[in-house]
């Protein structure tokens, strides 16, 4: 299926035309449900999100949209509104991919709005990211680790909890690389479950479940000894946008966070942040305060990557706090992945 040059986007009461961007082929995809890599599968077209209609829906299709919005590999492709029903448009119907695809649109199906549903059949995922979160922090890269096993959340012990454990969870949350792996239930004590108990990871597994332990349930462990982790991507925020995966970039420093200036700021630094958060691909990398005015320090001026590194303070730049800008001058970033909007899904 062929897709026109160009699409609509919405912002500040106009619409204006967007030439498609790399990572932008098709449209955009959100989930809309109980974490970023878990909910009801909706995509944004001429100007509104609306929902995929369950029929012939899988994990063929459920893998791409996993991948797309930075979730790693599918687990579930639940039907019958399993994450509630939405509302407006049913966008796709009869959605059949390989499980190759770059983006859902790219999938065979007939056609943009050409379905045959009621939003009782809204199609959703469960993503393979949905295994771990993290509790207890304004950051979605810090926080308590807690563990889904058998329809609930519970938390991991800290008994031989080191960096190389919350390196695997960092991963595993696209944050980066681990920065400390606190212990004695530093980000708040969970209730309920201790899922797990003395981890051996190596550091290099792909999830937290495959390294090493004595079994899921297996400890002797209270809350006030609950694990947590912080990893590279808790200094850097994103402010000013309904989005998590998108806004005006904040870096944390000396106690404080500060903004961005939008000298030389493009999409390779915005590549960068993007990947920092584990929100995929950068779309784009506005500047002049697009997300608003920020206060205080400005941390970091004329910063220059190639695209590649794992944080942005790696990036060339004449260091932190030196800078010849206002603050009508921050830069931010629009993210490709990740698309889930704060007051639609329960998430603050």
């Amino acid at each position: 299926m062929k897709h026109p040059p160009f699409h609509m986007v919405y912002h500040d009461g106009f619409y204006t035309k967007r030439v498609w961007c790399r990572g932008e082929r098709g449209s955009r995809v959100r989930l809309v449900g109980p974490t970023s890599c878990s909910g009801r599968v909706e995509v944004f077209h001429d100007g509104q999100w609306g929902t995929v209609c369950d029929d012939d829906w899988g994990l063929r299709d459920a893998e791409v949209v996993c991948r797309q919005v930075g979730c790693g590999k599918a687990v579930e492709a639940p039907t019958l509104a399993h994450f509630g029903r939405g509302s407006g448009q049913i966008w796709l119907d009869n959605v059949q991919c390989s499980g190759t695809e770059s983006s859902l649109t790219d999938c065979a199906h007939p056609g943009l709005g050409t379905h045959n549903c009621k939003h009782f059949e809204d199609a959703g995922v469960t993503c393979e990211g949905y295994s771990v979160r993290l509790v207890g922090s304004s950051s979605n890269c810090s926080g308590r680790v807690e563990v889904f096993h058998d329809g609930q959340w519970g938390t991991v012990c800290d008994d031989i909890w080191r960096l190389s454990e919350a390196e695997v969870v960092c991963r595993q949350m696209g944050c980066g690389k681990a920065v400390e792996a606190p212990g004695s239930a530093h980000f708040g004590r969970g209730s309920g479950q201790i899922w797990l108990d003395n981890v051996q990871c190596s550091g290099t597994e792909s999830s937290l479940t495959e390294c090493a332990h004595p079994g899921l349930g297996t400890h002797n462990c209270g809350h006030h000894e609950d694990a947590g982790v912080t990893c590279e991507g808790s200094r850097v925020r994103l402010v000013g946008s309904s989005s998590n995966c998108s806004g005006r970039v904040e870096v944390f420093h000396d106690g404080q966070w500060g903004t961005v200036c939008g000298d030389h700021w493009g999409l390779s630094d915005a590549e960068v942040v993007c990947r920092q958060m584990g929100c995929g691909r950068a779309v784009e990398a506005p500047t002049l305060a697009h997300f608003g005015q920020g206060s205080g320090q400005i941390w970091l001026d004329n910063v220059q990557c190639s695209g590649t590194e794992s944080s942005l303070t790696e990036c060339a730049h004449p260091g932190l706090g030196t800078h010849n800008c206002g603050h009508h001058e921050d830069a931010g970033v629009t993210c490709e992945g990740k698309c889930l909007c704060i007051g639609e899904s329960g998430v603050k």
